[in-house]
């Protein structure tokens, strides 16, 4: 977000980085541009309790690939709080759980289902949103009272990104099958299928996503 977003904003920044992963937090530098007018520091914690008082002076919040690991109770909290301090809020990549292979077969949509529950798995108590959360975080801005545009932002899986698109395979699959492992040797066998075919750059696809833009009215 650093990389992109910095360019395009007005100087002087100072951006917070908030993860509540120290090791993740030791890579900020590697991404975003720390010379002046752009100043960075980094603060452990986790956005899905943020208030509106840690977010006083704050111009904008945002975040990528992150809704789908919140709860509903911690958009609605989210969402809230940017309201409360009247900070725009951009929420890029959210995953919608839709996926497009070609050419297509008919495991591609038990893959899908099984991915889908994964991502709306209870976890440490939590009952994580997954696909659902970008319905929740509209649902949520709306109803304390901000504007909300929402654009599709779907990931392409081209013959270009061979790489890419394999680590990607191998994840999706991956967590179908630790949802259900039942699907453990079909899902083998479909899973080498799909990389021969990528490597011989005749898989293309599409995974669905969308970035939401809310701004306090």
């Amino acid at each position: 977000m650093g990389r992109w977003l910095s360019p395009l904003l007005p100087n002087p920044q100072h951006w917070i980085m908030q993860d509540r992963e120290p090791d993740l937090l030791g890579h900020v530098y590697m991404g975003v541009t720390s010379t002046a007018p752009v100043t960075v520091e980094t603060r452990l914690g986790d956005l899905g309790g943020v208030t509106a008082a840690d977010l006083a002076g704050t111009s904008l919040v945002t975040a990528s690939a992150l809704l789908d690991i919140l709860t509903a109770g911690e958009v609605d909290r989210l969402a809230a709080a940017c309201v409360e301090a009247r900070v725009p809020a951009l929420f890029t990549l959210s995953v919608l759980g839709e996926v497009e292979l070609s050419p297509a077969e008919s495991f591609d949509a038990e893959i899908t289902a099984a991915f889908n529950e994964h991502q709306r798995r209870v976890q440490d108590g939590r009952r994580l949103l997954g696909p659902d959360a970008p319905t929740a975080i509209v649902e949520s801005f709306e109803m304390h009272g901000a504007n909300v545009q929402v654009a599709p932002s779907p990931w392409q899986l081209g013959r270009d990104h061979g790489e890419l698109t394999a680590e990607w395979l191998r994840g999706w699959v991956g967590a179908a099958v630790e949802q259900r492992p039942e699907l453990a040797a079909t899902a083998a066998s479909y899973l080498r299928q799909r990389l021969d075919a990528i490597e011989a750059g005749r898989l293309t696809g599409s995974v669905g996503h969308v970035d939401v833009l809310a701004v306090p009215a």
